[in-house]
């Protein structure tokens, strides 16, 4: 895990070193275990390291076969399996990183499409005067470019694009809206104009700073669902789940997980138990002295039937107010989940014992463990609705234009629809095009590397995708029960775990700590620039005023998206 950023030019002169001053120090959080830069006529590349394997010679850039070289963000886990394709003597470093080279030697443009893994690559082949940017199906892995006046400039976060100057600081009040509405961003575009994220899966084709070419790759499986009964697909699950953990503790450094207690997190906890001769670390948050759902009892009591060493991390509210602004500023690519608070403190807490963890990110899109999922297969005379048909702002007035903000989600439900499969299918892959890269995903990146922690996500996987996406409907829901096969497996697995309890979402209290200091928040929050540009600040007053009065959920979430 680190951070990349580069300035290809559209003429042959040395990038400026001050704007590669800028990027490096603006990616510094993100690898703190080295800096190498490389500068050419016309392209400059930064890499900023977190060492997690080849600690000794996996410094980057790497160079490969013709005088191609490349710097990248994040694991490449069948390296060990792709290498036996390839001569010994090709390879100078024990880096997983080093494969791409070999594979764009081998397959050209082509050359991410072997790789499995999270990552975000800049590969430049200077005979060819080609520079590519990839980044991975699932989209775990953050990068963004801007085209500017003389080029295009490139990095792991648009902080570090915006602090070079060279793209003007504004905000699209458009995508702000949409952000207040859905709690995350949806599409390519950012809400900053002229940032725009490298698509999930999506390689682009730079030359003289221009994007000359866009080559996508899809994650999920485009085939019909598998015919399979239920012991069928057990033993199915069993092995991908085993395979997938085995590649993703691939490191040469300690690792640990986090774990909440539910379904996805003890699934990952029983494999990497079995896999591992230590006892695993094991970090689980929780909210004393709130009505927040305290997980930790459970996850202790799961932690120990596996010989777990089990970290409580506690979350206050002392902790809400002093940490909320270090973590809004992290989120550079802004998303309002409330989960960043115990993320982030869970990240500084681990960031002290290992360096990288397993998080459960992905097992809901998978397996179908959203009650939305459920409504979604329903009838509308029945109950049945759209997803996010309506805004967390809806009915109060407050947007100064309400209209438009759900553009996005209608332009990615019109192409999934276009590719087929069953509804179930089309709400999963719906959240995987945007709420998961753009809301969990971004989350745990940001809020993992602001400590320089490395996050491995095991259910994002090709392999695991191929079977999960292709089950049977009945196997994913049964009964109104979501994540059917996988609670199956856990509870045979991992009786502990209580998989077929009901499934309580996780919460953070911050409702109940803004709710105390609604009146002093009102105004300060009403006529802040940010919120008068999109919202009627008066409205705003009285929501924050009023909240507590009325004590609904709604006007709770609305307060925490516009804080």
């Amino acid at each position: 895990m680190c951070g990349i950023a580069g300035f290809m030019l559209n003429e042959r002169a040395v990038p400026p070193r001050e704007v590669l001053d800028t990027l490096q120090h603006a990616l510094a959080h993100r690898g703190p275990d080295g800096v190498k830069r490389h500068v050419d006529y016309g392209l400059g590349l930064v890499h900023t390291r977190l060492a997690i394997i080849d600690l000794k010679t996996g410094d980057q850039p790497l160079f490969g076969p013709n005088g191609t070289l490349l710097i990248a963000n994040g694991e490449i886990y069948n390296y060990v399996e792709l290498k036996r394709n390839f001569p010994l003597e090709k390879f100078a470093t024990s880096s997983d990183c080093e494969l791409p080279l070999m594979t764009y030697a081998a397959q050209g443009p082509d050359f991410a499409k072997p790789l499995r893994g999270m990552y975000a690559i800049a590969l430049a082949d200077p005979k060819a005067g080609a520079l590519f940017l990839s980044r991975d199906p699932f989209g775990i892995k953050p990068l963004y470019y801007a085209q500017v006046a003389s080029g295009i400039l490139f990095a792991s976060e648009p902080d570090a694009i915006l602090k070079t100057g060279l793209v003007p600081r504004a905000i699209s009040t458009k995508v702000a809206a949409e952000l207040l509405q859905l709690q995350f961003t949806t599409g390519e575009r950012t809400i900053f104009p002229g940032i725009n994220r490298v698509a999930q899966g999506e390689t682009l084709t730079l030359r003289e700073g221009r994007i000359t070419e866009r080559q996508p790759f899809r994650a999920l499986p485009h085939a019909p669902a598998l015919s399979l009964n239920e012991e069928e697909a057990l033993v199915l699950l069993e092995s991908v789940l085993k395979d997938s953990v085995l590649v993703h503790q691939r490191s040469d450094v300690p690792y640990g997980m986090f774990l909440s207690g539910g379904i996805d997190s003890s699934a990952l906890l029983a494999l990497m138990a079995r896999l591992n001769d230590r006892p695993v670390q094991a970090f689980t948050a929780g909210f004393p002295g709130t009505e927040a759902r305290d997980e930790r009892a459970h996850a202790k009591k799961v932690a120990r039937a596996v010989g777990a060493q089990h970290i409580e991390v506690e979350v206050t509210e002392n902790d809400f107010w002093t940490t909320l602004p270090a973590i809004a500023a992290a989120m550079d690519d802004p998303a309002a989940d409330y989960a960043v608070l115990p993320t982030y403190l869970l990240a500084k807490e681990a960031a002290r014992r290992v360096k990288v963890v397993l998080c459960g990110e992905g097992g809901d899109e998978l397996f179908a463990g959203y009650g939305r999922y459920r409504s979604a297969l329903r009838p509308r005379w029945f109950g049945g609705r759209q997803m996010r048909r309506r805004g967390l702002l809806d009915g109060l007035g407050i947007l100064r234009d309400p209209s438009g903000w759900r553009q996005g989600m209608e332009d990615a439900e019109k192409r999934i629809a276009a590719e087929g499969g069953s509804r179930l299918q089309q709400a999963q892959a719906l959240d995987c095009a945007d709420w998961l890269p753009n809301d969990l995903l971004l989350k745990v990146d940001r809020c993992l590397m602001a400590h320089g922690l490395e996050g491995r996500t095991p259910f994002l996987d090709p392999v695991v995708a191929e079977l999960a996406l292709r089950l049977p409907d009945g196997l994913k829901i049964r009964n109104g029960v979501g994540k059917y096969i996988l609670r199956k497996w856990l509870a045979r697995a991992l009786p502990v775990a209580d998989a077929f309890s009901r499934k309580r979402g996780f919460t953070v209290p911050v409702a109940e700590w803004i709710e105390k200091r609604a009146r002093t928040l009102a105004p300060l929050v009403a006529r802040a620039e940010g919120i008068a540009e999109i919202c009627h600040p008066e409205r705003v007053e009285m929501l924050f005023h009023g909240f507590g009065n009325s004590g609904g959920k709604h006007e709770g979430t609305a307060c925490w998206q516009l804080l």
